[in-house]
């Protein structure tokens, strides 16, 4: 890891961690994805209100499918996955998802929830919880977690999850009332210089 990707983490200085966060559509651009931008911003602008106009709310067929894309184009395309999560049933979508987000706020069982749907583990259900509760779900993204030393080697289990989301909701207190463990995730993203991805 270069020293680059290694300082943010022990740097409180808030400066620091806003010039990351500022940085996050530039680093988006740069990946050199077409798809990447235009989902990033649905992702981040339009599909939390759309999940949060629901009473009750799910997440539909449709927005997983758009959610695990997302996270390919940010990270690794995974086409087995992708097409495991197409063919999911969409009233098991809306069920286990609907289910996931009246959990909230328990630390893990929504990402449980909703990784017992096909092709979905926990770094995709823990994109659909981001996009609906940020304040509490991180995305869990590998490049992300392997800045934090505490965590060790980056894994894809809900018990690392669960350790991930801790540390990051724990820098967002430490760095003000405006953070979210998901704007962490991004500014760390950021840092490093995106690409790596997640899996599952």
């Amino acid at each position: 890891m270069s020293e680059r990707t290694a300082t943010l983490w022990e740097d409180l200085r808030g400066a620091s961690w806003q010039a990351a966060l500022d940085g996050y559509d530039n680093v988006i651009a740069a990946q050199g994805v077409t798809s990447l931008a235009a989902h990033d911003a649905w992702y981040r602008t339009e599909l939390p209100a759309l999940l949060r106009s629901r009473v009750p709310a799910f997440a539909s067929h449709e927005e997983l499918v758009r959610i695990t894309e997302w996270k390919m184009a940010r990270g690794v395309w995974r086409a087995r996955n992708l097409v495991l999560v197409r063919g999911n049933d969409a009233d098991e979508v809306a069920r286990a998802t609907g289910e996931a987000f009246a959990q909230v706020p328990h630390e893990s069982a929504p990402i449980a929830t909703i990784a017992k749907l096909a092709g979905v583990g926990p770094a995709t259900a823990s994109a659909v919880m981001s996009a609906f509760e940020p304040s509490i779900y991180p995305f869990l993204d590998e490049l992300v977690a392997a800045q934090v030393p505490e965590l060790g080697k980056p894994a894809f289990t809900p018990s690392y999850y669960r350790k991930y989301a801790a540390a990051l909701r724990e820098r967002a207190m430490q760095l003000g009332v405006e953070w979210t463990p998901s704007a962490v995730e991004r500014a760390l993203w950021s840092h490093a210089g995106g690409k790596a991805g997640a899996q599952g």
